[in-house]
């Protein structure tokens, strides 16, 4: 399988991932043009996590997120479908579980926080994830989402589209163990929610006090949530 169609069939999408695995990291820092750390030190901020907390980071590929996560000195598993992004992290010393968003391992509000980070978007049926998501969280805990969005310059976003389309699968033809995958993810950003949309979804699916913030001019977004607490709902 060298690319998952925009219906996102689990098993298309975890091939896809399974064939980039080999050279993600480095791929990611390429086309993010080295913005994926200071993308992945901001997620670590808006969580406010710390020692004595335990944190699923969901989707996590090679675990270099969970690392991030993990220097706040709070205990961080790296759960992800795709088996062989998995393996490519393993030297990363972090816990690691595969798992589905939509169907977690994991018992009822066992995580003090959830985060997903450029994944959610990649899930067949995300709200059922950010369900599921809020099912192992315990009331009161936190949700960050970290996903590529919209940007919010006009001139900016146009320019931003062109690069998706254009540039980003040529230069992942560089740099990529399977450039196909990356038609796909410049394709499947083009079709993703913006701020405003996804943290309606988000309130919908189980979550409170939602809010976003954009970074790098609205590339990507970071939404945050808390669980409610027993007995109160959205």
């Amino acid at each position: 399988m060298s690319r998952a169609s925009l219906e996102k069939d689990p098993h298309e999408v975890a091939s896809m991932f399974d064939g980039v695995a080999r050279r993600y990291d480095i791929t990611n820092t390429v086309l993010s043009l080295g913005q994926d750390r200071f993308w992945r030190r901001q997620t670590r901020a808006a969580l406010g996590i710390g020692p004595g907390d335990k944190v699923l980071d969901l989707a996590a590929g090679t675990a270099v997120s969970t690392v991030e996560l993990a220097a706040s000195g709070a205990w961080c598993v790296a759960c992800d479908f795709s088996v062989g992004m998995l393996a490519a992290g393993a030297a990363r010393d972090v816990p690691k579980v595969a798992g589905d968003a939509t169907k977690l391992p994991f018992d009822d509000g066992v995580f003090d926080a959830v985060t997903i980070s450029f994944g959610l978007r990649n899930v067949v049926d995300f709200t059922a994830g950010l369900r599921e998501m809020a099912r192992v969280t315990r009331p009161g805990g936190r949700l960050v989402v970290c996903e590529f969005s919209t940007p919010t310059n006009q001139l900016f976003a146009t320019a931003y589209k062109e690069y998706l389309m254009k540039a980003l699968p040529t230069m992942a033809t560089a740099v990529s163990s399977n450039p196909e995958a990356y038609v796909y993810l410049a394709e499947s950003i083009r079709a993703w929610p913006d701020q405003d949309d996804l943290a309606r979804q988000i309130e919908a699916s189980g979550w409170s006090q939602v809010k976003w913030r954009n970074l790098t001019g609205g590339i990507v977004a970071l939404h945050a949530a808390v669980k409610p607490p027993i007995g109160l709902s959205v």
